[in-house]
C-alpha cells in the first residue's frame, strides 16, 4: 500500500559521518603521535590488511621517524626513519619534490610494492609530516586526498615554537587545580604522580579524616587502579574511555565518572597515563531516562509500523476497490483495485485520463452526500464508473463509513466499492433459469412418470430373470444328475470290458473302448464342474474344515497328475518353502484348486517346465501355493476375462484348446469361500503364474 503522492527520501553522503568523527579526534589531539594513530586507524578501517604509516620530524633530533603504522613490524618502522637531505632514501626525495610520489616496484626500505608517499603540511610551507599508503596507482583515493588536505595543517600547528615553552611545575600545578574535573598523571599500574585538588578529594584522605572517608577513598583508589590496569592491558597507543562508578567521600553518595585516559611519554622515556574524570552522574541518569524514552519510542514506532503493515496487508487482501479519505474528501490511501480506477499512471493516454477524471468526479459527488448528511455514520449509493483501460462501464455499489476520533470528530472516511456486474448478470440469469425451470419441471414430471413405468417393467423383468436363473440352476443340477448316473454306468461297463471280464479283446476293440473311457471321463468332469458352479451359486457348497499338511497334499496332486505329466514330457517339480506349517481349512477344496491350476499349466505349456511352490507368510499368517509355467502366457486385456463363467481367451468354435471355461471361475469362488483369493501374473509368450492365497486357519461363514 503506497500513498498517492510519496516524496523520495534523499540518500546521505556515505563518508560524512566518518570524516566528522575523525575531525573531532584531530581537534581533540594536542600531540602529533596521537593524531597519527587516529589517521592510520581511520584510513585502514575498511581494508585492515592495507599498509599505512605516518611520519613526522622529531623536535629533539630533527630526524624523521614513524609515529604510527598498521601492518608493519618494528624493524620496518625503524627502517622508514631518515635524516633531512638524505638523498639515498626514497621518502627524503619525496619531501624534496613536495608532491605525492607513487612507487610501483619495491624500493628499500619501503615495505611492499604498490605504495604512494604523500607530504603533509600547509600550502607553501615545509612539510610537517609524511603519509605512506598501499596503492594500486598514482591517484589518491578520496579518503587519502581528504586526509592529506586536513591533517597536514593540524600537524603543522602541533610543531613546537621557540619561546612558547613554559618552565616550572608550579604553573602547571596551578593550571590543573583550576580544572573542575579530577585530573591525574599515573603510571601504567595506576600509581599517581600528579593529581589536582579535585582528584585528591576523591582518592586521598588526610591523617585527620574520618574512618568512613578513608574507606571511601580506599575503595575509589582500588576501582580506579583496576580501571587503569584494564587500560594498560589493551592498546596503550590510543585514547581509552570508560565509565567508572566511585563514591563521594564527603557526601557518601554514588557518583558516575567517565574516565578518559591518554598515554604519554615522560621525559625519562617511561609510559604514563593522563586521566581526566568527568562527572557524568546526572548525565548518566538523563541518558538512562532518555534511553528508556527512546526505547519506548522505538517500541511505539515498531508497533505503529507493524500496525501499518498489517493494515496494508488487510487492504491489499480486499479484492474490491477500497479508498481511505481525509475529512475534506481527499484521497489518502487506496488498495490496488482502487488504483486501477482512480490513480493516474504515467503511461495513461488522453482517453484514459478523461475516464479517470470522470471516476474521481463521481466519487467526490458521492462523498459530498455523506459529508452533508449530519448524524449519518454511513452512506450507500450506486455509482456508474468506467474502466480507464478499456472504457467498459462498471456498475458499482459504494458504501462509505465515517471514522470518528475519541472526541467524536471526523478523522477519515472509508469507502468500499462492490462491482455489481456479476450481481446484475446473476439476476438476468436467474430470470432465465426461472423460465427454464418451468419447462423443465413439466418435462421432469413426464420423465418421472415414464421412469416409474420403466422401473416397474425392470422390476418385473428382474423377478423373471431371477426365476429363470433359479430354474436354470435347478435344470442344470437335475440334468447333471441325470447325465452322471448313466455315464457312471457306461464308464463302469467300459472298465469291466477293458479288464477282460467278458473275455479277451482284440487291439481294435481295446483302442475303441479306451477312447470311450477317456471321452466319458471328460464328460463326467464337465458335468462335475457344472454341478459345482450351480451349488456355489445356490450357496449349497459346504466347508469341511480339518487339519492337514501341505507336503502330503502336494504329493497327492503330483501322483494324480502323474499320467498327464508323463505324456506332456515337461519338467514338473514341487518345492516347499521353509517352515510351512499344518493348516486348518477345507482340504478337498484346496486340492481341487491346485489340481485345476496344475492341469491348466500342463494343457497350455508345450515345452519348458512347470513348478509348484508352497510358502508361508508369517507376517499375515497366510499360505501361498503358486503354479508357474513357461507356456503361451495371457494378454493383459484377457487376464480378468478368464476368471468369468464360461469364458476363455479364445472362445471361437475353432479354438485350439478345449474346456468349458468354468475351471478358473470355480477356483476363484472356492478360494473366496476359504477366505483367500487367486492372483495372476503373466506375460504373453513367456508364461504365467497362478497363486492361491488362503489363511492358515479358515473360518466358517
Amino acid at each position: 500500500m503506497v500513498p498517492p503522492a510519496a516524496l523520495p527520501t534523499p540518500t546521505p553522503e556515505p563518508d560524512v559521518e566518518a570524516r566528522l568523527a575523525l575531525a573531532e579526534h584531530l581537534l581533540a589531539c594536542d600531540e602529533p603521535r596521537l593524531c597519527a594513530q587516529h589517521v592510520v586507524a581511520w584510513l585502514t578501517r575498511e581494508r585492515p590488511s592495507d599498509v599505512a604509516a605516518c611520519l613526522a620530524r622529531d623536535s629533539g633530533t630533527e630526524r624523521w621517524v614513524c609515529l604510527a603504522a598498521r601492518n608493519l613490524s618494528e624493524a620496518q618502522r625503524d627502517a622508514l626513519a631518515f635524516q633531512p637531505g638524505e638523498t639515498s632514501h626514497p621518502l627524503a626525495e619525496t619531501l624534496t619534490q613536495g608532491a605525492p610520489r607513487f612507487f610501483a616496484a619495491p624500493s628499500a626500505p619501503l615495505p611492499a610494492e604498490g605504495c604512494i608517499a604523500v607530504p603533509l603540511g600547509r600550502p607553501g610551507a615545509p612539510a610537517a609530516g609524511l603519509l605512506l599508503l598501499s596503492a594500486e596507482g598514482p591517484t589518491l583515493t578520496p579518503d587519502a586526498a581528504w586526509v592529506s588536505a586536513h591533517v597536514g595543517p593540524r600537524l603543522a600547528a602541533m610543531r613546537p615554537t621557540e619561546g612558547r615553552e613554559v618552565a616550572g611545575g608550579e604553573l602547571l600545578r596551578r593550571i590543573i587545580d583550576t580544572v573542575a574535573d579530577p585530573v591525574l598523571l599515573t603510571d601504567l599500574e595506576g600509581r599517581p604522580h600528579i593529581a589536582n585538588t579535585r582528584a585528591e578529594v576523591l582518592l586521598v584522605a588526610g591523617p585527620d579524616a574520618s574512618e568512613g572517608r578513608r574507606r571511601a577513598t580506599a575503595l575509589n583508589r582500588r576501582v580506579f587502579s583496576s580501571a587503569l590496569a584494564s587500560f594498560a592491558s589493551g592498546d596503550t597507543s590510543t585514547v581509552r574511555r570508560r565509565e567508572l562508578p566511585l563514591v563521594d567521600p564527603v557526601e557518601g553518595i554514588d557518583l558516575l565518572f567517565e574516565v578518559v585516559s591518554t598515554p604519554v611519554l615522560e621525559p625519562d622515556g617511561r609510559e604514563s597515563l593522563v586521566s581526566v574524570l568527568r562527572n557524568v552522574t546526572d548525565l548518566g541518569r538523563a541518558t538512562q531516562a532518555l534511553g528508556e524514552s527512546y526505547r519506548r519510542l522505538r517500541d511505539t514506532e515498531r508497533e505503529a509500523r507493524s500496525e501499518r503493515h498489517r493494515l496494508d496487508r488487510v487492504l491489499d487482501s480486499v479484492p474490491d476497490p477500497l479508498i481511505l479519505s481525509d475529512p475534506a474528501g481527499g484521497m489518502v490511501m487506496m488498495n490496488g483495485p482502487a488504483e486501477k480506477l482512480f490513480a493516474t499512471h504515467p503511461d495513461s493516454g488522453e482517453a484514459a485520463l478523461r475516464r479517470l477524471r470522470s471516476n474521481n468526479a463521481s466519487f467526490s459527488s458521492f462523498l459530498a452526500n455523506l459529508l452533508d448528511a449530519e448524524g449519518r455514520p454511513r452512506w450507500r449509493g450506486q455509482l456508474g464508473l468506467v474502466d480507464p483501460a478499456t472504457g467498459a462501464t462498471l456498475p458499482m455499489e459504494a458504501v462509505a463509513s465515517k471514522v470518528l476520533g475519541d472526541s467524536g470528530e471526523l478523522t477519515g472516511i472509508v469507502t468500499l466499492f462492490h462491482d455489481r456486474s456479476e450481481a446484475l448478470e446473476k439476476a438476468r440469469l436467474l430470470e432465465r433459469v426461472k423460465e427454464g425451470s418451468v419447462h423443465l419441471e413439466a418435462r421432469v414430471q413426464a420423465a418421472t412418470a415414464e421412469l416409474a413405468e420403466q422401473n416397474e417393467m425392470l422390476r418385473r423383468q428382474a423377478i423373471q430373470v431371477e426365476q429363470a436363473s433359479a430354474a436354470k440352476s435347478q435344470f442344470l443340477a437335475n440334468m447333471s444328475h441325470e447325465f452322471r448316473t448313466p455315464l457312471n454306468a457306461i464308464l463302469g461297463y467300459t472298465n469291466m470290458l477293458l479288464q477282460g471280464v467278458s473275455g479277451e479283446l482284440n487291439p481294435a476293440q481295446k483302442r475303441n473302448l479306451t477312447r470311450i473311457d477317456s471321452n466319458g471321463r471328460h464328460l463326467l468332469e464337465v458335468i462335475n464342474e457344472i454341478l459345482d458352479i450351480t451349488r456355489i451359486e445356490a450357496g449349497r457348497m459346504p466347508l469341511n474344515l480339518s487339519d492337514f499338511g501341505i507336503p502330503e497334499l502336494l504329493q497327492e496332486v503330483m501322483a494324480e497328475m502323474d499320467p498327464i505329466i508323463a505324456r506332456s514330457k515337461l519338467t514338473v517339480s514341487a518345492h516347499l518353502g521353509p517352515r510351512v506349517p499344518a493348516v486348518y481349512s477345507d482340504r478337498q477344496k484346496v486340492k481341487q484348486i491346485v489340481l485345476n491350476l496344475l492341469s491348466n499349466a500342463l494343457k497350455f505349456t508345450h515345452e519348458g517346465s512347470v513348478q509348484v511352490q508352497a510358502e508361508y507368510v508369517a507376517a499375515t499368517s497366510t499360505l501361498t501355493i503358486s503354479v508357474t509355467d513357461t507356456g503361451i502366457g495371457i494378454d493383459p486385456a484377457n487376464q480378468e476375462k478368464i476368471f468369468e463363467d464360461f469364458q476363455q481367451v479364445d472362445s471361437s468354435p475353432t479354438r485350439a484348446y478345449g474346456g468349458t471355461g468354468l475351471g478358473l471361475s470355480i477356483c476363484r469362488r472356492l478360494a473366496a469361500m476359504l477366505g483367500g483369493r487367486v492372483t495372476l501374473q503373466s506375460t504373453q509368450g513367456e508364461g504365467s503364474t497362478f497363486t492361491l492365497h488362503f489363511p492358515r486357519r479358515a473360518r466358517r461363514a
